[in-house]
């Protein structure tokens, strides 16, 4: 193997890298941020606010005393305010007798602050990563708008099927005999799905400028790939959003419920693709792999994936959002994403999902990665999704994480004192080894699962 053969995989690598230091670089800042912005509002002093750790690349000081730096190593940061020993916020004992002198020094201390100014300093990091979240949600529902009632075609993919008859601004009264149900009908749309013919080319009953018409045009729901999920089979065979799959163990197909079925039906075995992509044909065999799925109830169920995701053959046509309802689903997808979280860790400390189902920071730039690669916004979405995660966990009880501080809080405001600094110290060793172990732990399962 000579250099030349290298530098695709060269080039790849790099690409991953640079897209997980982008994600994770935007949500610790925003993550810090919030603690350093309601300190500065509170009242306490920031020494330093780091992006990353290590040996500083990149630094400066502001007018407020405050050091802003970007350092070597960028698997998070901190924010260092006056008192704290480190960026776990332990206390600096020599820092804190000197303070202790000077009442309105002590004030701008972390650990001199009320209780309320540490308290809000310290959830506020959590706090920015769910509004985050929840604002770029909102504002790609804000672009994407909402599906015009009635079904109405915006725009057609291409295909290798049939694409004649439908034309953009058709809308769609029924296809194949069998009436199109409005939005809102979240039911009727599951029936619809089931009860239109699984045909090549079917009969659409249109109202195209106002006269109802009969046309014909594809299924509905083709075997076409609109986006690939990263870590899958799809993902290391090479597929790519817009790949048409043609034959599937050399039997042709044209809908995606028999992509679905027959993967799902195989338990596992391989299957071989035909896949045109821009009018060339590719040969491509997958193993498809168990999945553990959410479900409705806030259960898992196991099924055989192949990580490709389809959709419509049309692009419904949309209607402008506004910002209220925007804002509510955006809000709602964040409380969706903690929820199927928190329960997939629930499911795996009970055993009933697999525990390769938490991602390392290998699984997380790969991942990074893949959804770069299918464009800005299913990038800017994942990055939304993984600052809900970061908040959330952030949030744990866990020593040396702002859970375990906020809990050390709660113990305070209960008995009216702190626990003592030996205990602190102790019980931050603990969560420090605690945090260490999870890493490792989800790093194997990047290496093995």
């Amino acid at each position: 193997m000579d250099a030349v053969s290298l530098l695709p995989q060269f080039g790849s690598f790099f690409y991953t890298l640079i897209s997980f230091v982008v994600a994770l670089s935007v949500i610790v800042f925003v993550h810090e941020y919030g603690h350093y912005i309601v300190g500065r509002w509170s009242g306490i002093h920031a020494e330093v606010f780091s992006i990353g750790f290590g040996p500083v690349l990149w630094s400066r000081a502001d007018k407020r005393g405050t050091r802003w730096q970007i350092a070597l190593l960028p698997f998070g940061g901190y924010v260092k305010f006056l008192g704290d020993a480190d960026a776990a916020s332990g206390k600096d004992a020599d820092a804190m007798d000197a303070a202790e002198a000077d009442p309105a020094l002590l004030r701008r201390t972390m650990h001199g602050a009320p209780l309320w100014a540490r308290s809000a300093t310290v959830a506020a990091g959590p706090v920015f990563n769910f509004v985050m979240s929840a604002l770029v949600f909102a504002a790609i529902f804000m672009v994407q708008g909402t599906a015009r009632d009635p079904l109405t075609v915006g725009s057609i993919e291409q295909t290798p099927w049939s694409q004649e008859g439908l034309q953009a601004g058709d809308e769609l009264i029924s296809i194949g005999g069998v009436d199109v149900p409005s939005f809102d009908d979240a039911e009727g749309w599951g029936g619809f799905s089931d009860a239109v013919p699984q045909q090549d080319v079917l009969a659409y009953e249109v109202r195209r400028n106002g006269q109802l018409q009969t046309v014909d045009g594809p299924y509905l729901w083709p075997s076409l790939v609109q986006s690939i999920a990263p870590r899958s089979a799809a993902a290391d065979a090479g597929l790519r959003p817009g790949d048409a799959i043609v034959s599937l163990n050399l039997q042709p197909i044209f809908a995606f419920d028999q992509l679905k079925a027959a993967v799902e039906s195989g338990n596992g075995a391989p299957i071989a693709l035909q896949v045109n992509r821009g009018g060339d044909l590719l040969e491509m065999t997958l193993v498809p792999r168990p999945t553990d799925e959410p479900q409705p109830d806030g259960g898992f169920k196991t099924q055989w994936r192949i990580g490709v995701v389809g959709g419509m053959v049309i692009e419904p046509a949309s209607e402008t959002l506004g910002a209220g309802k925007a804002l509510t689903g955006g809000v709602t997808q964040v409380w969706t994403v903690i929820g199927t979280s928190l329960s997939g860790l629930k499911h795996m400390i009970t055993g009933a999902i697999s525990t390769c189902n938490l991602s390392g920071p290998l699984g997380i730039a790969e991942t990074s990665g893949t959804m770069a690669s299918q464009g800005a916004q299913s990038f800017i979405t994942f990055i939304a999704v993984l600052s809900t995660a970061v908040g959330m966990l952030n949030l744990f009880p866990i020593p040396a994480l702002d859970g375990g501080h906020l809990m050390f809080y709660a113990y305070e405001a209960v008995t009216g004192r702190p626990p003592s600094d030996s205990a602190m110290r102790l019980l931050m060793t603990v969560g420090i080894v605690a945090i260490l172990t999870l890493m490792l732990f989800s790093l194997s399962n990047d290496i093995f699962c």
